[in-house]
């Protein structure tokens, strides 16, 4: 129901090539995230959001730093200069979080972004902004997957793999899903896809929207 492993290995390849011949510090980063696939743009946004322990949603020099030293990314102190004043647009020393995660978004058409509003809508069933287990069941059909008819594991296993999928990594795997989140991984899968009829088909199906 994710993005698929061909369009996210696609994808890397491409972005790794796209980053030797580019010279914009956002894209560079973008480039980055993307390399790791659909979830590397999701994934930085939760480095970022964990270390903004205040709740202010903004991001000093020394905070950018070691976000993108967290996320596991090595770049020389000027490529951390040049990227923090590309997204520091007022000069004030400071990066809004919204604006930075939404600046590293590759760029989408409307309709992409209104089919992904409406997938989440439809799977946040509580509409609380989180999508977790319980919103799945109903909503989500596993009793036809090949693992659960032959008993290799339970509905509520398969909910939490398919909540996992959307996670960068197994360690930071919390069984919820953000609006936020939902939409930075779809960023990344929508990056692989370069017609918007293909991509909004495939949510279509995937969501039976």
């Amino acid at each position: 129901m994710a993005g698929t492993a061909r369009h996210d290995r696609e994808m890397a390849i491409s972005a790794k090539k796209k980053l030797n011949s580019t010279k914009d510090p956002i894209e560079k980063l973008r480039l980055q995230c993307l390399a790791r696939g659909s979830a590397g743009i999701k994934g930085i946004g939760r480095v970022f959001r964990i270390m903004d322990d205040d709740g202010s949603r903004t991001l000093d020099f020394k905070e950018f730093k070691k976000g993108i030293s967290d996320y596991g990314l090595d770049l020389d102190m000027k490529e951390l200069q040049e990227m923090f004043s590309s997204f520091d647009r007022d000069g004030g020393g400071t990066i809004d979080f919204d604006e930075f995660l939404i600046s590293l978004r590759p760029p989408m058409s409307k309709a992409r972004k209104d089919v992904i509003s409406r997938a989440f809508r439809k799977l946040d069933k509580t509409g609380d902004g989180v999508i977790t287990i319980e919103d799945l069941k109903g909503v989500y059909n596993v009793k036809k997957h090949p693992e659960f008819l032959n008993g290799q594991k339970t509905e509520d296993q398969l909910f939490r793999t398919f909540l996992d999928s959307f996670e960068p990594n197994s360690a930071e795997a919390d069984g919820q899903i953000t609006k936020e989140e939902f939409q930075n991984y779809y960023c990344g899968v929508s990056a692989s896809i370069d017609k918007d009829a293909y991509f909004l088909l495939m949510m279509q199906n995937a969501y039976k929207l």
